[in-house]
């Protein structure tokens, strides 16, 4: 919903205010080149301008709706408002306020939400809400009977003036926040294209790191679907960043996954996890990143229990990051819904087989390196090398 005329997405972020002018330059920067692409991506017309603290996208006001819903898919945007722009004089943005009021307030409680940048006005906040309060009554109260409710309103009517231009709005669209894509290092995305892999991913990419997703091929353990799914997940996450590169990491796994079923049973996971995390370091130095990323919660699978995180993350000497750590299951999959990788992880695959009957929650390292194969290390290196880049 927009005001007439609306042609303009007015953006908000946070996080990028926090730093010091230079990087928040910078980081202004990378995110104009993001929304930029998105809106390429998805074929909408629009021309991003750099505005300190308020970048803009100019579009037309029938694209104002899809302009702004790529642009709250951007990282580091806070929330978008289709907006109009009018000049700083209170009695042009009163004008504006009557005709959208006229356009969408037909009945129920309304609110003003005006906001004043520039202290040099000869109004304040205080006094443009309450003087387009009045007018939005008067222009609708023949129609119906206005009521104001400044704490639960049905619709709200919002103003934000800045130093040379005011903007009329109706609603913020909440973006992921976070900061730009790409102001941080890139780190190895471990997707098993179960449910919290690719929510973690996510998160990472909300904090302004890129990822590169890594596929374990569990060979005759992977299910006849395993490795679709986690292309597929993969092709979602990439819509969110159509201008860095997704492409996955093919990591042979499967003769190793055979010699652990056949020569281990308790603590079996634990060692895959290690394979994992060793062939996930290796390949994060062949393609320059910094980490490692995987959908681990405490706690949620017996491999996740403290001690055994802390015994299978010594199998790498960069950081293991799991944005999920903390997360409840049913937070994770409210995640994976809103971000849409949902129905593709939840497609059935035989991964579980590998588990063995009896599981391990209290594991010990020098026990653990005892039981599992000498060379496991070795081969997660070897995989690595010889990972094979796919598209998703």
């Amino acid at each position: 919903m927009h005001p007439p005329g609306a042609d303009t997405v007015l953006l908000r972020h946070g996080d990028v205010n926090t730093k010091s002018n230079t990087v928040k330059r910078y980081m202004e920067g990378i995110l104009v080149e993001n929304i930029e692409a998105l809106l390429a991506d998805r074929s909408v017309p629009g021309e991003v301008e750099r505005r300190w603290n308020r970048p803009l996208i100019h579009t037309s006001e029938a694209a104002i709706e899809e302009a702004t819903a790529a642009a709250t898919d951007a990282f580091g945007v806070v929330s978008a408002s289709p907006a109009l722009i009018v000049s700083t004089e209170k009695e042009r943005i009163l004008e504006a306020l009557v005709e959208t009021a006229r356009e969408h307030y037909d009945g129920g409680t309304f609110a003003v939400d005006a906001r004043r940048a520039d202290k040099t006005l000869a109004y304040d906040s205080e006094d443009l809400a309450r003087e387009a309060g009045t007018a939005i009554w008067e222009a609708v109260e023949d129609a119906f009977d206005p009521e104001v409710d400044l704490d639960d309103p049905d619709i709200t009517f919002g103003v934000e003036v800045r130093e040379d231009l005011a903007f009329v709005y109706l609603e913020s669209i909440p973006g992921p926040g976070g900061l730009p894509l790409g102001a941080q290092d890139p780190v190895i995305a471990l997707i098993s294209g179960g449910i919290d892999s690719p929510v973690a991913a996510y998160e990472m990419m909300t904090r302004g790191s890129p990822v590169v997703p890594a596929y374990v091929d569990l060979g005759a353990y992977g299910g006849i679907d395993h490795e679709a799914r986690a292309m597929e997940t993969v092709r979602t996450l990439s819509r969110y960043a159509p201008n860095f590169d997704m492409q996955v990491y093919k990591i042979p796994g499967g003769e190793t996954v055979d010699v652990l079923v056949e020569e281990m049973e308790q603590g079996r996971m634990l060692s895959l996890r290690r394979f994992f995390y060793r062939a996930g370091e290796i390949l994060a130095e062949r393609v320059d990143a910094n980490g490692i990323v995987t959908g681990e919660a405490i706690g949620q699978k017996s491999s996740q229990t403290v001690r055994n995180l802390g015994v299978t993350s010594r199998a790498a000497r960069l950081p293991i990051h799991r944005p999920l750590l903390t997360w409840d299951k049913k937070d994770i999959v409210a995640e994976a819904r809103e971000i849409d990788t949902y129905t593709d992880s939840t497609i059935n695959a035989g991964c579980n087989r590998v588990a063995p009957d009896r599981v391990e929650t209290n594991a010990r390292l020098e026990p653990l390196l005892a039981a599992e194969p000498d060379d496991l290390l070795e081969r997660a290196e070897a995989a690595a090398k010889n990972a094979e880049l796919v598209d998703p």
